[in-house]
């Protein structure tokens, strides 16, 4: 899909669809009384009529306006003015794309980035836009035999903006936003990708593909190289798998090399049957998922890389299965992490933790001024906070502080758990420095808490979207999130962003 900024007004827009908006009761945006006066009221008349009453979500597509140079008008409902802010307006967008869908149009111009939302600049209008638009038209049918009936589709896009001196802003804007969602892209795809296919080599694959496609530094390392730097419970996840484990390293340098990076570390189970601790047969199939951090920080990497942000950026995904087998590790076993702590095994579908732990370790050589893990960690997140927002944990306030800013402004939301010391009394084992889990209650603050041992020679946070990385039911899939709270942080980070 092509993109493009453009000045001027829309009832002198040669297009295939012009987008305007309407609010309840029946009032039209400046744009569409613009369309209405060229059509001498062509517009009012439908409203009179009731055809559109500007419900949130609504749409009304017009043919062959008299007195417009366009082959169509939509009517985009905007629900009531006094209440039109950040979500309104981007289910406005949404509505506006999956109305675009159904239609032959092949271009269309938006006139929605002129609504005035609160406390959101035109910057952030576009770059949404742009989001939701290569969002909405993600399409996962590579393993059909037979691909849906194509139509003529959506191939421009123009965003209109009411001033000539905003257009270098809405420009820069806009490439942030394709960037963002070239990112979440790459994470859906990633994370809808069978496992038979999908396996630690195969992601490794893919990783050398990112890094010959921006010219990053990339980095392998096999089971001999992880059993050399004591990687014992990393490699006890992948006792039983036939599939080989990988540690894939990537490196984007777009600051001076002295400048320390952050590091990004994504959980990369690529089948979790949850090893010994065999899990349920119901929905076992979702449990490709579970690389979906992985995915995330893989598709944060590519946006910061498609937008050459001045920042240095260390990307480390533990990538393994979880199976069961006779060499499989058992409920019991006692490992020694890299970091030389020893960890009981309880339960082998605590696995996550346990190959996060080790590059955790393997971080600290980066000397990085701040790491983030990116994890499907646990279903005890999903139960606290559903499929909204992501768990967020931090051994720093104004690290977790930024984080969830980051995620207000991506509307792609967290929310600050507590990592409190009185929940580290959970984890202990009687024969060893700590077991990997603790018991029933807040087994996402445990999990956390775990990490944290792991993480105190440098600022760090924990992202568990076991409940945001990927949906179910019906609209079964990835989501790639979570690429735009990470880029948004990022953007920030780079002083890119207001």
């Amino acid at each position: 899909m092509e993109f493009s900024i453009k000045s001027g007004n829309p009832e002198k827009r040669r297009s295939a669809c012009v987008v305007v908006g309407i609010f309840e009761s029946r009032k039209p945006t400046l744009p569409a009384e613009l369309l209405d006066k060229a059509s001498s009221g062509f517009i009012s008349d439908i409203l009179r009529r009731g055809d559109m009453e500007g419900k949130a979500g609504s749409t009304l597509m017009l043919h062959s306006v008299p007195g417009t140079l366009c082959d169509r008008i939509l009517l985009v409902g905007l629900g009531k003015e006094k209440e039109f802010r950040e979500k309104e307006y981007l289910a406005a967008v949404r509505a506006t794309f999956k109305a675009l869908a159904d239609t032959g149009a092949q271009d269309a111009s938006l006139f929605l980035a002129e609504l005035p939302v609160k406390k959101k600049d035109l910057a952030w209008k576009i770059r949404q836009a742009a989001t939701i638009a290569l969002d909405t038209g993600y399409r996962f049918d590579d393993f059909k035999s037979q691909k849906p009936t194509a139509r003529r589709s959506l191939k421009k896009v123009t965003f209109g903006v009411e001033r000539r001196n905003e257009l270098a802003l809405a420009e820069e804007a806009l490439a942030q936003g394709i960037a963002i969602a070239e990112g979440m892209a790459i994470a859906r795809t990633l994370g809808n990708m069978p496992p038979n296919i999908f396996h630690p080599s195969y992601l490794a694959e893919q990783a050398r593909q990112l890094a010959q496609e921006f010219q990053l530094e990339c980095d392998i390392l096999e089971r001999a190289d992880m059993e050399a730097l004591g990687m014992h419970s990393l490699l006890a996840v992948a006792r039983g798998a036939v599939q080989p484990p990988k540690l894939i390293v990537l490196h984007y340098r777009g600051a001076k090399a002295n400048s320390k990076p952050v590091v990004l570390v994504g959980k990369g189970v690529t089948f979790d049957t949850g090893g010994i601790s065999l899990k349920p047969a119901a929905d076992m199939d979702e449990m490709k998922f579970d690389m979906c951090g992985a995915a995330g920080v893989l598709g944060t990497l590519k946006a910061v890389a498609r937008m050459q942000l001045p920042i240095n950026l260390t990307v480390l995904v533990p990538a393994t299965e979880n199976m069961p087998d006779g060499n499989a590790t058992r409920p019991g076993d006692i490992v020694t992490s890299m970091s030389g702590q020893t960890i009981e095994i309880l339960n082998t579908d605590a696995e996550g933790r346990l190959i996060l732990c080790d590059a955790l370790t393997y971080a600290e050589r980066f000397s990085p001024d701040v790491v983030i893990d990116v994890a499907t960690l646990t279903g005890a997140c999903v139960v606290a906070l559903g499929h909204i927002a992501s768990g967020l944990f931090a051994n720093k306030d104004n690290l977790a502080r930024d984080l969830l800013d980051a995620g207000e402004l991506a509307q792609d939301r967290a929310w600050h758990m507590p990592l409190w010391d009185d929940y580290q009394d959970l984890l202990k084992s009687g024969f060893a420095d700590m077991g990997n889990i603790g018991g029933r209650w807040g087994g996402a603050i445990t999990a956390a808490c775990f990490l944290s041992r792991f993480t105190k020679a440098y600022d760090w946070a924990h992202l568990d979207v076991a409940g945001t990385a990927y949906r179910s039911g019906a609209d079964k899939g990835a989501t790639g999130r979570p690429v735009p709270l990470l880029a948004h942080y990022l953007l920030q980070r780079a002083g890119k962003l207001d």
